[in-house]
């Protein structure tokens, strides 16, 4: 088990955000969590990272206490509404990155994955303060595709990519996938969690409404897609259900 969360519970001046979680993220697991804006999925990712206290429960990761720094050794992290130190270059932020992780990777492995995510090398020469929101992302991705960590934790991963953009990352996070891999992300596009994800949750009202396969959220609520179950379920929720 890579992530367990049991009876997870989070309160903001007295109101509650996460409200009994439990959830359990295999080993080369893709598991993304879904849920409106404001739901409470930054703030479990959070508190999975021990980023954020929580008031009641118990998260382990690979069998340690969240709470433990050699628990996030092996942990990548892009965290939602990613900001890079701006008196950095976008070359020097992917040194700093790969020192942090004690990535080894070489020269020409950070060239590829540049290339791969189309990251211009005169781009590369930019202050990351000039840079859009999308080759901003992409840095971010970048980073914690090169950090060579086997759990990657990922809010909202594609935020500001365009279509091409979006395209070239699932294609390294079907390599990420080939290599055994486990990634943890929310996303707000359900269609790309229908493709990418081998599970998913539905955070909701503050609790899980749903974990399991795609698949089976699909057959739970009736919908010919992820799109439609997911508005059958936060409409008409059920017990939660687990695989």
């Amino acid at each position: 088990m890579m992530i367990e969360c049991k009876q997870v519970v989070k309160r903001y001046a007295g109101k509650i955000v996460l409200d009994g979680i439990d959830l359990e993220i295999n080993q080369g697991e893709f598991f993304s969590l879904v849920g409106m804006n404001g739901c409470g999925k930054s703030t479990l990712i959070k508190a999975v990272l021990d980023l954020i206290g929580i008031d009641a429960g118990m998260i382990s990761i690979e069998g340690r206490s969240h709470r433990k720094v050699n628990a996030r050794d092996n942990i990548a992290y892009l965290p939602d509404r990613f900001s890079p130190p701006v008196h950095l270059r976008g070359q020097d932020f992917i040194q700093y990155m790969l020192r942090l992780h004690g990535s080894r990777c070489d020269q020409q492995q950070i060239e590829e994955i540049l290339d791969e995510l189309e990251l211009d090398r005169t781009v590369m020469q930019e202050s990351v303060n000039k840079l859009s929101k999308g080759m901003t992302q992409k840095l971010g991705l970048a980073s914690c595709l090169l950090s060579g960590k086997s759990l990657l934790i990922l809010d909202e991963p594609m935020s500001g990519l365009d279509p091409r953009a979006r395209v070239l990352f699932k294609q390294q996070l079907a390599r990420l996938k080939q290599q055994g891999a486990t990634v943890f992300f929310s996303s707000h596009v359900l269609a790309d969690v229908e493709e990418i994800a081998d599970s998913m949750a539905v955070l909701h009202n503050s609790r899980i409404y749903f974990s399991g396969t795609p698949v089976k959220f699909k057959q739970q609520y009736h919908g010919e897609n992820v799109e439609q179950a997911y508005m059958n379920c936060i409409e008409k929720p059920v017990e939660s259900s687990k695989l």
